[in-house]
């Protein structure tokens, strides 16, 4: 039984991501990786004890762990730490007994269960878990996601670098670019934000600092507290936060969601414009459907965009939760429990843009360019004028000649176009001493026919190819670089 739509709907369709996910988000991850700490923080305390047959035994000690077996402890403490350190230490004493420990001068089993949780409050455990426990999830899961779908963009601009495609702003025709200057877009949007959650989550951090923040337990254990949370920390690969209250300063966990947040909406961004080059009056891409897929109960001709849907979907479901991160930021009176319910739930967002990301991939690599519907609305482009979309070049060759008012000049041009249901170079070429001048211009760059140049709009396209495949061949050697 379950109740989330993650754990039915998209477990099944994406099963290889919710089994990567599993391993970090679920709540017996939390356990694990918890222990993880619990175990890091003995080894802190043994120092030169520490020898490396004892920190294979200690490794294996926080792994047998079973979070059933903390689940029925915690029914007695109604406290998950405490419920966790009460396992470890009746484990430690059945594995290691209360005499010496083989290997480890003047070091007991009954002295190695009392370092469990010493000088520690929870939330050095709690906190500290998460910081390893997310920074792992992104690592080995959401990265390898992002950066697989990232080349998969790059594959794409590349391969389609030349492909002529009219450019669109405010859903209107605009000038042409290419399919290919279109993704590369999206190529270095998702791939800036890659590198940055890449740094950010190297930047979460733990703490062994007590209570309060202030090493209050720890100075009486030790004469250096900076040092044994160092120690500490260094057997999880973390870093100590500058600052802690009772918690880790939660900027560290703000800045990395809040980046995640910035990557999902690029992803929507995308699906929102592969879905609706998909509509029937534009045409120019399509999602591949298996043989004997349907796209709708009772019109068998349809050939929805819906896994492009999907990914809005889960955007909108899930980027709002954003607004709770920024709650999460505020404890008051240095420490209460008003996260307590809400921070459980990042386990849930990460998920759900892990899940966006499968699908979103899914749709990149099997989709199906149309180019010939592609060509076709560029040759047709300029809203209710054919080859209206190099009323741009026309009026700026005409400025070039020294004409203060050719923007207006062409605007009247593209209106007597419409009004006589003309093309633009029919209507351009009527024009006489406009046409002439323009005509010269032309020459100057090397074009020897005019015709040539209006009549062919895919001719205009600027620095778009190049600038698709620099883009591409960039992101792609930085994905290679960082993949984990």
């Amino acid at each position: 039984m379950n109740l989330s739509p993650l754990d039915h709907r998209y477990s099944l369709s994406e099963k290889e991501v919710f089994q990567a996910l599993e391993e970090f988000l679920s709540e017996n991850a939390v356990i694990r990786f918890c222990a993880r700490a619990e175990i890091a923080l003995v080894k802190a305390h043994l120092g030169d004890a520490l020898t490396a047959e004892l920190a294979r035994d200690l490794d294996a000690l926080g792994e047998e762990v079973s979070p059933e077996e903390v689940y029925r402890e915690e029914e007695i403490t109604r406290h998950n730490i405490r419920a966790l350190v009460n396992v470890l230490k009746r484990r430690a004493l059945a594995r290691f007994g209360t005499g010496a420990v083989p290997g480890a001068s003047g070091l007991t089993g009954e002295m190695l269960a009392s370092y469990i949780h010493l000088g520690a409050t929870s939330v050095d455990i709690l906190d500290t878990a998460q910081s390893l426990r997310i920074r792992s999830c992104v690592e080995q899961a959401v990265l390898p996601l992002l950066c697989g779908l990232e080349k998969t963009l790059c594959a794409l601009a590349e391969a389609e670098a030349e492909t002529p495609q009219v450019g669109r702003t405010h859903g209107q025709h605009a000038v042409p670019i290419t399919f290919g200057f279109a993704l590369a877009e999206y190529v270095s949007r998702l791939g800036k934000s890659i590198l940055e959650i890449r740094l950010r989550a190297r930047k979460l951090r733990g703490k062994l600092s007590g209570p309060v923040g202030a090493y209050n337990g720890t100075s009486m254990i030790t004469p250096d507290p900076l040092g044994l949370e160092e120690r500490y920390l260094s057997f999880l690969g973390l870093e100590p936060s500058e600052h802690s209250t009772q918690l880790v300063e939660p900027e560290y966990l703000l800045r990395l969601l809040l980046e995640i947040n910035t990557a999902f909406g690029i992803l929507a961004n995308l699906a929102d414009d592969l879905r609706n080059l998909q509509r029937s009056e534009i045409g120019e891409v399509f999602e591949a459907f298996g043989d004997g897929q349907v796209g709708s109960s009772t019109m068998p001709q349809k050939r929805n965009p819906w896994n492009s849907e999907h990914v809005k979907s889960l955007w909108k479901a899930f980027a709002p939760r954003v607004v709770t991160f920024y709650m999460d930021q505020i404890s008051e009176h240095q420490r209460d429990l008003t996260n307590s319910a809400s921070g459980r739930f990042v386990a849930d967002y990460l998920g759900g843009v892990c899940f966006a990301l499968g699908r979103m991939t899914a749709v990149a690599r099997s989709l199906v360019p149309d180019r010939e519907a592609m060509a076709r609305n560029l040759a047709q482009g300029g809203g209710k004028v054919k080859g209206g979309v190099l009323a741009e070049p026309a009026y700026i060759l005409l400025s070039e000649s020294g004409a203060s008012d050719a923007h207006e000049v062409i605007r009247r041009i593209t209106l007597r176009a419409e009004e006589e249901g003309v093309s633009f170079y029919e209507a351009l070429r009527a024009e006489g001493d406009v046409f002439k001048t323009i005509t010269a211009q032309l020459e100057k760059l090397g074009f020897r026919s005019p015709q040539e140049f209006f009549e062919r709009p895919e001719n205009y396209r600027g620095l778009g190819p190049q600038r698709a495949r620099a883009l591409a061949q960039k992101y792609a050697a930085l994905m290679d670089k960082i993949s984990p």
